[in-house]
């Protein structure tokens, strides 16, 4: 997985940034980055990854997300399929000028603060938001900068959102340590479905065993084992969804026991891998990934 700084360049004859990606996900890159630009993400339909911060999980049925001011995340094309679809605003937060008595200034300025964590709004904010963001794609000029107010205002009313993180990751813990975070998330990528040594990893990062478990704790706010555990089931709750066994599902993700994948994903699903399977084909799974210090990943098949 890289990890990336990314350039932001406005739209033509506009403030801040309008995407609308629609092409074959093939086309483009998924990589793990940051930049200075508020992110909001309404992915129309669909499934996927979500990866913001120190959280991960997964999305169906379209996706709507609020990204702060350099938080890393992943694109949300990650591990979906086509069709793909999706309308994206990038914009700095110093382009939203305010008179300081404003109520409504008020409310958009703690919607924007709260981004840093990582806003998830539910599919009924999205459904409502979505005209608002098509509409986006056919303005221009002064119209669409009001459009842009006009949708974080609504944005600030509803209460009804979930935080993605506990904590808010600095960039500079990533830009800062880029290429052995990078090795290391690339490792596990790569071998996953097999026993993974962490005395290897530690010599891959060039550090002694306590200082690599101290090194990622901080970086990520998890152990690495929680991370290879966590990166294993989010794999298998995928190949459930393709209609895998759950047998085929343990050892394909690295699990040589079948009892202690079954434990493990009751741990971080709070299902057993029947009960999900069994309420994914009715559309009816929502996942918490949880961790030791009770931060919940949440992820919605």
């Amino acid at each position: 997985m890289k990890v990336s700084f990314e350039r932001i360049i406005p739209s033509e004859k506009s403030s801040f940034r309008t995407l609308h990606n629609n092409s074959p996900i093939s086309e483009f890159k998924w990589q793990y980055h940051y930049h200075p630009e508020i992110e909001l993400v309404c992915v129309t339909s669909g499934n996927g990854t979500r990866h913001v911060g120190y959280h991960k999980s997964n999305y169906t049925n379209g996706d709507l997300v609020l990204i702060g001011s350099n938080i890393p995340h992943s694109g949300f094309g990650l591990n979906s399929t086509d069709p793909h679809e999706e309308i994206v605003l990038q914009f700095r937060e110093d382009i939203l000028q305010f008179p300081e008595q404003e109520v409504e200034a008020r409310s958009i300025k703690n919607l924007l603060e709260l981004s840093k964590y990582g806003i998830h709004f539910p599919h009924k904010i999205k459904k409502v938001m979505l005209p608002k963001l098509k509409l986006m794609l056919e303005s221009e000029g002064y119209k669409r900068y009001l459009l842009l107010l006009d949708i974080l205002f609504e944005l600030s009313k509803y209460k009804d959102y979930d935080l993605l993180n506990k904590e808010i990751m600095p960039y500079t813990i990533i830009s800062k340590n880029k290429t052995r975070l990078e090795n290391i998330f690339t490792y596990v990528e790569h071998n996953y479905d097999k026993e993974i040594n962490i005395e290897e990893v530690a010599k891959l990062a060039n550090l002694t065993l306590p200082a690599f478990c101290n090194f990622f704790k901080k970086a990520t706010q998890i152990t690495f084992t929680e991370f290879v555990n966590r990166y294993r089931i989010n794999k298998a709750c995928l190949l459930m969804a393709q209609d895998k066994s759950i047998s085929e599902c343990s050892y394909s993700c690295g699990f040589n026991n079948v009892t202690y994948f079954n434990r493990m994903f009751k741990k971080y699903t709070e299902k057993t891998p029947s009960e999900f399977i069994k309420n994914y084909s009715h559309n009816k799974v929502s996942v918490d990934l949880k961790v030791e210090n009770e931060v919940k990943f949440k992820a919605s098949f």
